[in-house]
């Protein structure tokens, strides 16, 4: 406890609690959690059985980059745990461009946020 500054300290428990517990309740300021994929590549070389126990495993995609097997779902699970949105422009004058939105997150998708993408800052002038 020494580590987290504290000297004398009683602590009560009424859980089954692991260290890991303990210590994420300790450092919660300081600690946060990003969403992950395993993407576990090169299912074309082993068999079904193995396969299938591969799509057991939570938080995984299975796929083969060099057939192109699986990557669609790869990246559904992206934009899905990621919460992507496509935000397509208008410049001033000219027709949406359709075909190279920005991709932002749902939670920050103003245009504040697409401006402070390290674009120009007289892009912000630019839209109607």
């Amino acid at each position: 406890m020494s580590e987290y500054r504290i000297n004398s300290a009683d602590i009560t428990i009424r859980c089954d609690a692991t260290i890991d517990d303990i210590i994420d309740v300790l450092e919660a300021k300081s600690r946060s959690y990003v969403p992950v994929i395993y993407v576990l590549n090169k299912i074309d070389s082993i068999s079904i059985e193995e396969l299938d126990l591969l799509f057991r495993i939570p938080n995984s995609v299975p796929i083969s980059s060099e057939h192109g097997w699986n990557v669609d779902e790869l990246l559904e699970l992206m934009w899905e745990r990621l919460n992507l949105v496509r935000v397509y422009t208008k410049p001033k004058g000219r027709m949406p461009d359709y075909d190279s939105p920005v991709v932002l997150r749902s939670s920050r998708c103003t245009v504040e946020d697409f401006v402070s993408l390290a674009q120009p800052p007289p892009l912000c002038c630019q839209f109607d």
